[in-house]
């Protein structure tokens, strides 16, 4: 668990759905205008299942209580992993508070600790700061056809990035 003065990040588990759900589809739904639906995302109410036990991880950033970041990762097995749900609320989002940056380093660090040495990611191409986050931490932008064949892909997303990391 990471802490600094404005927020912690620790892992999160189903029992944190309802939170999770109540972060996420604003920013999807009214913020950005994705699409996306909560019965598209069935993901976000089997938290334990879908992320943990494949011994991937669902954490958030808090702040005194309030869930304020999210990021996941699905383990898919072949040393790679699909980085899912990362999402930071709007007046916490910037590099002066690293939220995301914070919870991208705790995906990261837990990525290298199962031996992950692969990771993807698809987004949406109006995201245009999540994308250009993701450039800056290296991430390399691919084809859709380029994408492995074990990828979960979202149907909403439009645009894919793949990291290659080692120890």
């Amino acid at each position: 668990m990471e802490i600094n003065d404005l927020f912690t990040i620790q892992p999160l588990s189903t029992e944190h759905s309802e939170q999770a759900v109540g972060l996420i589809l604003p920013i999807q739904q009214i913020e950005f205008g994705v699409p996306v639906t909560i019965q598209e995302q069935p993901d976000l109410f089997d938290i334990d299942r879908v992320y943990t036990q494949s011994g991937g991880g669902f954490w958030g950033a808090l702040k005194d209580g309030e869930l304020i970041g999210t990021i996941a990762l699905i383990h898919v097995g072949h040393n790679a992993g699909i980085i899912r749900k990362m999402f930071v609320k709007k007046e916490y989002r910037g590099r002066e508070l690293a939220i995301a940056q914070a919870l991208f380093q705790t995906l990261l660090d837990h990525s290298q600790t199962k031996g992950i040495s692969d990771l993807y990611l698809g987004t949406v191409e109006r995201l245009k700061a999540a994308c250009r986050f993701y450039e800056r931490n290296g991430f390399k932008r691919i084809k859709v056809e380029d994408l492995p064949g074990y990828f979960l892909r979202m149907q909403v997303d439009d645009t894919f990035y793949h990291l290659s990391i080692s120890k």
